[in-house]
């Protein structure tokens, strides 16, 4: 059994029953709330005092007498006051009583970082000067924002009045402007029903913060979230950070300048002409997004397919030559390739990319076949319980 500790603005009457309902299947997660005082968003010091961290810390140690897994936040307030000040409350609260702790913005950071986002739509409920914060205080954190027009409430009570259709209208808003993905960044509007309903369409995953939020807590505490049927966050997000992850330790095991893993998994919205994670260097291109190629066509993916082992290339002086583009648009000029095998499939492959040529030792292809089963366990295992 998993329980969830959450700090909860007074004035809140949302993210309760649609915690509760995104947990409907969950027979093995519980969420357990306690309320601290906030009832207004504003800029200025009688709003900013609210979230002062002595209420939230009395608060956790309440939860804490739960037995509770791990402790959240259950606020955006980072997102307009700076995103340290999350980071330190997290601090503060782990500190007090020994348990991991998370935010709502840190959640939706989180979620940016898991799909490769950089450019961002921005649906609030909030006035004009705290959304344009917001997106002063992404920008410091590497994402460009795009923001819909503001519904203008300070009344934090209101937010959850306003009519999930407007939600609606306004996160299509927000993706109108060729964005990586959509945040509804406000834990008391009704935006989670309508961001996962909206995905197909849009075409963009959309992180709403409630349901960023319950995503993060349940990865924090281990409890494997892969909930279907409300969005991909919640239903894919932990799965794509945990190849993130892979893919950043493999980059800077090998001293490659881009990682990348491609997958055919359509369950979990993945196909081959597209990144299912990528790690760069500084100052590298990114090719997360470029669709341009027939991935399955290409010389050295046909070459993977019939030989079924890697493929080291420390230059392109002889077949199978890579896609001109590689080289032309992207810089490359060697590779290391691992096909990633299962049910007698290549699924996919994981690619270590160098501006230069470069040998790629005995060490290097180590590492590539560590990262290879690396991704084989994480598929055989995501969204099962682990063993007790």
């Amino acid at each position: 059994m998993t329980r969830i500790g959450m700090l909860t603005p007074s004035s809140n009457t949302c993210l309760e029953p649609v915690t509760y309902r995104l947990l409907t299947e969950e027979r093995d997660v519980t969420a357990h709330f306690a309320r601290v005082p906030v009832t207004r968003i504003a800029l200025d010091g009688g709003s900013d005092a609210q979230f002062d961290p002595a209420p939230m810390v009395a608060a956790a140690r309440q939860l804490a007498d739960a037995a509770v897994d791990v402790l959240v936040w259950n606020g955006t307030s980072g997102s307009w006051l700076g995103v340290e000040r999350d980071r330190t409350l997290c601090a503060a609260l782990t500190e007090a009583t020994g348990i991991p702790a998370t935010t709502s913005t840190l959640a939706l950071l989180g979620a940016c970082a898991a799909y490769g986002v950089t450019r961002l739509g921005l649906a609030v409920p909030y006035t004009a000067d705290v959304a344009e914060r917001i997106v002063t205080t992404y920008a410091a954190e590497g994402l460009e924002c795009v923001l819909a027009e503001p519904f203008g409430v300070s009344d934090n009570e209101a937010f959850a009045r306003i009519p999930e259709a407007e939600v609606a209208r306004q996160i299509e808003e927000a993706a109108a402007g060729s964005v990586h993905a959509v945040a509804v960044v406000c834990t008391n509007v009704y935006g989670a029903g309508a961001a996962a309903g909206l995905e197909e369409a849009l075409g963009v995953p959309v992180f709403d913060s409630v349901a960023a939020t319950l995503w993060q807590a349940l990865d924090l505490a281990g409890a494997h979230p892969a909930l279907g049927a409300h969005g991909d966050l919640l239903r894919s997000g932990s799965l794509r950070a945990r190849f993130q992850q892979v893919l950043a330790e493999l980059r800077e095991a090998v001293g490659a300048d881009r990682t990348t893993l491609r997958l055919d998994l359509p369950a979990h919205g993945l196909h081959v002409d597209l990144t299912a994670a990528e790690a760069l260097g500084p100052g590298v291109r990114s090719i997360r997004r470029d669709a341009s190629l027939d991935q399955r066509r290409l010389n050295t993916v046909e070459w993977l397919e019939r030989h079924r082992v890697p493929l080291v290339q420390p230059r392109f002086a002889a077949d199978p030559h890579p896609p001109q583009a590689l080289i032309d648009v992207y810089g490359v000029h060697a590779q290391l390739l691992s096909p990633v095998v299962r049910d007698a499939e290549m699924t996919g492959w994981i690619s270590a990319h160098s501006l230069a040529e470069r040998d790629w030792s005995a060490a290097d292809q180590a590492v590539m076949a560590t990262a290879v089963d690396r991704v084989h366990h994480l598929l055989d295992t995501y969204g099962k319980a682990p063993a007790a």
